[in-house]
């Protein structure tokens, strides 16, 4: 059975498109969590960024810059979040996503990151970028 954002791309359910090429589709998200909310998604099911091809990867972020100088000329937001979740519980569609979503004042969106820093040592730095730089070799 197809995902919701594949019957979207199908036309099998109607979605508020404002983009789309050969590569990819670009809808309102139907939650519009702050005005303007949108979701890119690749045309192909793939289900977490773990599964993207680096050029569909550059396909769908590529489309990022032009999307977000839309919506900031649409709608004079103060900012702008780029998010893509992978995997539950995070990901709500397993088809992958980013998020676009414009910033208002007052907007009582909360989308933070807990600051570690005093925590950790410089040798604990070092141990995490080694841990990187093996996985990418």
């Amino acid at each position: 059975m197809a995902c919701i954002f594949c019957k979207i791309i199908a036309g099998e359910i109607p979605a508020h498109k404002v983009y789309q090429d050969d590569a990819v589709v670009a809808f309102l998200d139907i939650s519009q969590t702050t005005k303007g909310h949108t979701l890119i998604v690749p045309r192909r099911h793939v289900k977490t960024v773990y599964d993207l091809s680096a050029k569909e990867a550059s396909q769908i972020f590529g489309v990022v810059p032009e999307l977000a100088n839309a919506l900031r000329r649409a709608f004079s937001p103060i900012g702008l979040n780029v998010l893509n979740n992978n995997e539950r519980p995070l990901q709500s569609v397993d088809h992958v996503h980013v998020h676009m979503i414009p910033r208002y004042e007052d907007d009582r969106l909360k989308i933070g990151m807990p600051d570690h820093h005093d925590a950790l040592r410089t040798q604990d730095y070092e141990d995490i970028k080694q841990k990187i730089l093996d996985a990418l070799s």
